[in-house]
């Protein structure tokens, strides 16, 4: 019996001695010691992706001399217990351990340090990430117990809405459009006198006929200017007073034009204003540089030589022969008065523009077609009113374009591209048909075109600017995103400033926003109050998003936002 409990004594200390020998029991019951960390600390989904930064510190006399050990950062689902996400594995050795991998000196320990960058998916928010080690000393393996080192994934960027703005063709048009016309009475030399073949002459009879539109259309007749020169081949002193009798006639003569037309457009000196201008030096200047006679040159010189206009005459009369072509050609058409007729027109009632919109949308310009669609709040009556300006001018660009703006509000946005394109076959290139493209290509989910073509829109409106931030946001370009979305209260603008790091801003933005009473608003603000460690914020904009969207109580239980409050009873008791 004695040499029975011998041996089994004998081994037993054996079986100790064994146990007390394996370094991965004694690393493994040490691991707990090591100082693993992530940056950042939540996780952020930046852009489409996860950028992780992991660091291990070992301490001394922690690594065997010949241990070799796989180091591998995972994140495990916080409901499930499962594994969701592996990353890079990391390989140590010990200094006396054969094969590649980052020495841990046994003496002083020793770290690593890792970057990845994951895509993002919808596993990897509610997550605790945690360490992995599966070491090996020659022939002896052991996984170690598993050391948490972080937790969850910040997803608050893709809160960005899709709020694009497309751009509607504007119209150019104007309750009062100012209607005018110009014609010119000719003079024998000399003369004021209005001969009577003057006035059946062609711009005489466009007068004549503005009237008559005039009176269709029922103008507001505004004002006649006229202004009257002589030629400057006389006394200067004489001419001036010609230049004043020329404007008399031409007044009266207008005047007879109104009369016989029946319209009352004012009494002589009262909506009539003359300008008598003397000698018309300058309007022989430059009918001279027109012509093709072949001393123009040194007469142009003459003319800068000497400022007295009498002077300047008789030197050119001193060229016989070039003033008897100047007496043919160029003086003639100097003698004149130029009258212009300025009135105003008064646009169609909005519902007489209705009613042709219609009935009859022929007799319609653009301008008033496409403005009848501002009459309309309906996006429907909007819509019928932009097909009628399609089908009536389909060469305006306008029309394309504004159909498929309104199919962006109804979120038809395959349609919408549709009439974009036809939009841009009507103007090729159009900036507010550029930017109005890159909408429906980063909704259908191509970003990088969509950069393109807003490229392009640029300086179409502050529209453009927002689009792009949009872009950012998506990008993980927040400070970006914040500069071109300047000026703007909106969800995504507020979103943007916070996500740079300007918490007041965004909750100034939110509450000057149409949005401020919707449950993403209340649900940003009370990010803003867990940012912030503001707890009655957080759970006074909680509370009120999650009666406004049941929905955001699971969103909350899982967002890394409020990972500091999870275990606080108040604000946890919002989710349970």
């Amino acid at each position: 019996m004695r040499s029975t409990y011998s041996a089994l004594a004998i081994l037993t200390t054996v079986l100790l001695i064994a146990s007390g020998c394996n370094p991965l029991k004694k690393m493994n019951k040490k691991h707990g010691m090591v100082n693993y960390t992530m940056t950042p600390d939540p996780l952020e989904v930046h852009g489409d992706s996860v950028a992780i930064s992991v660091s291990g510190r070992y301490p001394a006399k922690f690594f065997h001399k010949k241990a070799v050990a796989n180091v591998k950062p995972v994140m495990r689902d916080v409901e499930s217990g499962n594994i969701v996400k592996e990353f890079e594995t990391i390989k140590l050795v010990g200094e006396k351990a054969t094969g590649e991998g980052t020495k841990i000196m046994k003496s002083t320990g020793g770290s690593f340090s890792v970057d990845n960058v994951v895509a993002y998916e919808s596993s990897m928010e509610n997550v605790v990430l945690e360490i992995l080690v599966d070491a090996g000393v020659k022939a002896k393996t052991m996984t170690f117990d598993p050391v948490p080192f972080g937790k969850g994934t910040v997803t608050t960027p893709l809160m960005v809405e899709s709020d694009e703005m497309p751009i509607l063709g504007a119209d150019k048009f104007t309750k009062v459009s100012p209607r005018s016309i110009t014609g010119e009475i000719n003079y024998a030399i000399q003369s004021s006198v209005v001969r009577p073949a003057e006035l059946k002459d062609e711009d005489m009879m466009a007068i004549e006929a503005f009237l008559d539109k005039g009176i269709t259309y029922e103008y507001t007749w505004k004002s006649v200017s006229i202004t009257s020169y002589a030629s400057p081949d006389g006394e200067t002193s004489l001419n001036e007073n010609l230049a004043g009798d020329r404007a008399n006639t031409a007044e009266k003569a207008i005047m007879r034009k109104f009369s016989a037309k029946k319209i009352d457009a004012g009494k002589e000196g009262s909506m009539y204003n003359k300008t008598p201008k003397g000698e018309d030096w300058d309007g022989f200047k430059t009918k001279l540089q027109a012509s093709n006679i072949e001393d123009k040159d040194m007469i142009i010189r003459v003319l800068g030589m000497y400022n007295d206009d009498a002077k300047r005459e008789e030197e050119i009369k001193n060229m016989a022969q070039t003033y008897t072509i100047l007496a043919e050609e160029i003086l003639p058409p100097l003698r004149r008065s130029v009258i212009t007729i300025n009135a105003e027109e008064e646009a169609k009632t909005d519902d007489e523009l209705k009613k042709l919109v219609k009935e009859n949308p022929s007799e319609l310009t653009s301008e008033e077609i496409l403005y009848t669609a501002t009459l309309y709040n309906d996006l429907n009556q909007k819509l019928e009113v932009y097909k009628t300006e399609q089908a009536t001018h389909p060469e305006d660009w306008r029309g394309h374009n504004n159909v498929g703006w309104v199919y962006v509000q109804q979120n038809k946005i395959e349609a919408a591209k549709a009439e974009f394109e036809k939009a841009n076959k009507a103007s090729a290139n159009e900036k507010v048909v550029m930017n109005n493209m890159g909408v429906v290509t980063r909704m259908m989910g191509d970003r990088e075109a969509a950069m393109g073509y807003y490229e392009k829109a640029k300086g179409a409106g502050k529209e453009v600017n927002y689009n792009i931030g949009i872009l950012n946001i998506m990008d993980g370009d927040y400070e970006d995103a914040v500069s071109n979305m300047s000026g703007m209260n909106t969800f995504n603008a507020a979103l943007a400033q916070m996500l740079n790091g300007n918490t007041d801003g965004a909750i100034n933005t939110i509450e000057a926003s149409d949005a401020k009473a919707s449950a993403e608003a209340y649900y940003l603000k009370a990010i803003v109050g867990a940012r912030t460690s503001n707890k009655e914020m957080l759970l006074q904009n909680l509370k009120a998003a999650i009666e406004k969207d049941s929905n955001l109580q699971a969103k909350a239980k899982k967002d890394a936002e409020f990972l500091e409050f999870r275990e606080d009873e108040a604000v946890s008791s919002l989710w349970k």
